[in-house]
């Protein structure tokens, strides 16, 4: 089992976390594990609202989102670390500057950007990101066949300061997907949160029919994977089309209109989608197996 990065286990209660709403990329939301969803969401507070310090280890978490691909880019940091070490998730190239200007804001210190797949309607932000910002190491799954500075397997663990990212593989969207989830233990935050890419979306799933694509294979992924993570787990995916922020394993596991279905309705309603070609997918693709940066590589004649 891999680890980066540094690590340190301490016994602590963790304290409340911060969301940033996709509509208003300016305000912040202080999330509480004993308060349900809903009240959490009605209790808007200022603008970079500082944590609770009656924790030695916290976790700064801001969600941003890019409005044309309906993506959903996420910031974690470890904000009573002296450095306040942070990772991206998913970031996108259209919004690399807003994003590194909320970096420095908080100071911030990026040291990871990462993807949870090829992705096919989107180009990724890291490449850019890398070179914007020294030291920041690209992470994708080894599954996925692209370049990176960091290739993750299934069981890795990603470590910020004192907290850590569990890699699990979800393939089925695509044959590289990966799921990162907080740790499990009395020093990580509580609930879990769990990023699900397109593996999992909030009543519904990433589509089966291209990039080595399996609805059978996502079936068993999201059942195996995601929903034997605890019921309260919180779940972030990749992109949302109604406006919804965030879900969790217990929602998911009743409310899901393909996934609470067997697999054999699942695969048949996968095959029945009829969906249009993915606009960006021939530009996407090819940049994103570079990190990015197709514009870069070395032609060849």
């Amino acid at each position: 089992m891999l680890s980066f990065g540094f690590m340190r286990s301490t016994a602590i209660r963790f304290s409340p976390f911060i969301i940033n709403h996709p509509s208003s990329p300016s305000s912040c939301f202080s999330f509480s594990p004993k308060k349900t969803i809903a009240f959490a969401l009605r209790s808007q507070m200022g603008s970079f609202t500082t944590l609770s310090q009656s924790s030695s280890s916290k976790l700064l978490f801001r969600q941003l989102f890019e409005k044309e691909s309906s993506t959903y880019t996420y910031l974690l940091a470890d904000f009573s670390h002296p450095d306040k070490p942070a990772l991206l998730i998913d970031p996108v190239d259209k919004n690399v500057d807003r994003d590194l200007s909320l970096v420095r804001e908080l100071g911030l210190k990026l040291i990871y950007a990462m993807n949870t797949h090829v992705h096919a309607d989107h180009i990724t932000g890291t490449g850019l990101i890398k070179g914007k910002v020294t030291g920041v190491k690209s992470v994708i799954s080894r599954a996925s066949g692209s370049k990176a500075d960091v290739f993750v397997e299934p069981g890795d663990k990603i470590s910020f300061g004192n907290l850590f990212l569990e890699v699990r593989a979800t393939p089925g969207h695509t044959a590289g997907c990966v799921t990162y989830v907080t740790g499990d233990g009395p020093d990580q935050p509580h609930p879990r949160m769990a990023f699900t890419g397109d593996a999992l979306l909030i009543r519904g799933c990433g589509r089966t029919d291209f990039q080595g694509g399996s609805s059978e294979q996502l079936y068993n992924s999201v059942h195996s994977q995601i929903f034997t993570l605890p019921k309260e787990t919180l779940l972030y995916p990749a992109h949302d089309y109604k406006g919804f922020t965030v879900t969790t394993v217990g929602e998911e596991m009743v409310y899901n209109p393909r996934l609470t279905k067997d697999e054999e309705t699942f695969r048949s309603i996968m095959q029945n989608l009829n969906l249009a070609y993915p606009k960006m997918i021939d530009v996407a693709v090819p940049a994103n197996m570079v990190c990015g940066l197709q514009d870069l590589e070395p032609k060849t004649n």
